[in-house]
């Protein structure tokens, strides 16, 4: 294992699902605390999707696991899909408590509202946390809200989940459209504001919708290759290299379904990143794990460096590991929230 290389390396994660992860756990903390009177703290998606009782499976990240797997950040996403017509409140809920708990680990950890802020967090020792929604349903039809949801600090959301909402089509949207008016007028919206505009989940048509609509480069946080794995939320090589022709990134995830249907394991991961670095180009490429929602290729945080070995394994030279690590989504927010 080259735990030289990946721990002197940026590592920055563009999706985990932990936030709402640690709430439907019993209200866990971020470094995996819990008690019977946090389980009593319930709000909004506590009430909405209810308490694990007893708690599934262990978090894939805490505190210590992101400590052991060498990750300095990640963005921490609300899943607003299934929230029974509660979708800002349920946002803001999760957005909260997760906030609180930063604030609580704040030796540890610190709210990223820039990338700026990430290598701050980085040189301090503190794992850095970026604000995500995934699925603008919540914005329950509202540019307002985005603006609130970006004072709150969030600086990315994703346009769809796999159905359709307001502003766009998803993947499993059979014969679906591409962004609707009000999706267009987010996607500016959050151009204006600095917010990173994510096409994960997006149909084909949208995604050409949002590059040709968006001024800003777009990065899809959690997908993989179609051309291996024929999965409609995977991209093709056509959709990889308008991503890098425009100056986006795509994180590859590590949900076993998306990798691979019969096979997912390690060097099929592998193949995914290297396919990628080789259709979008080495700028073009990160990761995007997908904790706690699915991304289930590695058993938790701590696995990190194993992707790190793989890439070294099959000839990847160091520069470019690093690039997948972290600096090409570090350039990209650079770039798009400053």
């Amino acid at each position: 294992m080259n735990t030289d290389l990946h721990s002197d390396a940026l590592v920055i994660d563009s999706h985990n699902d932990t936030a709402v992860g640690l709430i439907r756990r019993g209200n866990l903390g971020l470094a995996g605390e819990s008690s019977p009177e946090r389980r009593r703290r319930l709000g909004t998606v506590a009430y909405v999707r209810q308490q694990f009782d007893p708690p599934e499976r262990p978090l894939q990240q805490t505190l210590p696991r992101l400590r052991e797997g060498g990750i300095d950040a990640g963005y921490f996403a609300v899943d607003t899909t299934i929230a029974r017509n509660n979708h800002l409140l349920y946002a803001l809920d999760a957005l909260g408590y997760l906030k609180r708990e930063v604030e609580t680990h704040s030796t540890e950890s610190a709210i990223a509202r820039s990338a700026a802020d990430i290598e701050t967090a980085r040189a301090a020792g503190r794992f850095a946390v970026v604000l995500a929604v995934e699925n603008s349903a919540a914005l329950q039809h509202s540019l307002f809200a985005l603006d609130a949801l970006y004072e709150v600090g969030v600086r990315t959301m994703t346009l769809t989940h796999s159905a359709r909402t307001d502003a766009a089509d998803g993947c499993e949207v059979e014969g679906g459209g591409g962004l609707t008016g009000f999706g267009r007028e987010v996607v500016r919206r959050m151009n204006e504001l600095g917010m990173l505009v994510d096409v994960s989940h997006v149909n084909e048509r949208g995604f050409w919708d949002v590059l040709e609509c968006s001024s800003a480069p777009v990065v899809a946080s959690h997908s993989c290759c179609r051309a291996l794995c024929g999965h409609p939320r995977n991209l093709t090589d056509e959709q990889l290299r308008a991503l890098g022709e425009s100056g986006g990134v795509v994180g590859i995830t590590f949900v076993p379904d998306f990798i691979d249907a019969d096979a997912p394991d390690m060097g099929r991961l592998a193949d995914h990143v290297l396919h990628a670095v080789d259709q979008a180009g080495e700028e073009a490429v990160g990761l995007g794990s997908d904790f706690d929602g699915g991304g289930d290729l590695l058993a938790h945080a701590g696995n990190y460096p194993e992707i790190t070995d793989r890439l070294l394994e099959r000839g990847t030279g160091e520069a470019a590991v690093r690039a997948v690590l972290g600096l090409n989504h570090l350039r990209l927010l650079r770039q798009v929230i400053g």
